[in-house]
């Protein structure tokens, strides 16, 4: 089986997903960090040097390869990772994945993201809580159509790590 989460950044993909590998005894991977070790550079780094469209090739590929194997692990997307190209289909049409989103309010993302903007490269010109709080709306926007065509939805507001783990896992059981 492989679980795939995705969702806006600042969601939990990451922490949900490391937390939910090791409840189900898997392997747990974060697409950025397979990126960074196949190019053996930082994202910022990547991004400044060969650009977002050499980027979301890459991730693409990399999301490709992962579904082609015979592996099972819980693997953490990007944000972006679902908009670009067919990189959803092919997710949602592997036949042993499970596409869940993290669905988080702008408000509740807002507050997640608003002292994350040194670690964050496309936050950081923003400079007020109005600034981020429209630039993720706009980004839930633009985004939604991909990210609801998940095979589940959670919301992650007011909720627990262990209590989005353990919600997931309900869903995974209902399969």
């Amino acid at each position: 089986m492989k679980i795939i989460l995705i969702g806006y950044m600042g969601s939990g993909k990451s922490t949900v997903g490391s937390k939910l590998a090791t409840r189900l005894n898997l392997v747990f991977k974060d697409l950025d960090t397979e990126i960074e070790q196949r190019e053996k550079m930082s994202l910022s780094a990547l991004f400044d040097i060969k650009g977002e469209l050499y980027f979301r090739k890459l991730e693409m590929q990399v999301v490709k390869e992962l579904l082609d194997t015979n592996e099972s692990f819980v693997l953490a997307t990007g944000g972006g990772t679902p908009c670009y190209g067919d990189t959803m289909n092919s997710m949602l049409h592997t036949e042993d994945a499970l596409v869940i989103y993290l669905r988080g309010t702008v408000n509740h993302l807002m507050n997640r993201l608003k002292n994350e903007k040194d670690k964050r490269p496309m936050l950081a010109h923003l400079n007020t809580e109005i600034q981020l709080k429209e630039w993720i709306g706009m980004h839930l926007f633009e985004r939604s159509q991909f990210y609801n065509k998940a095979h589940h939805i959670i919301s992650i507001d007011s909720k627990s790590v262990e209590q989005l783990v353990d919600e997931i896992l309900e869903k995974i059981t209902l399969k």
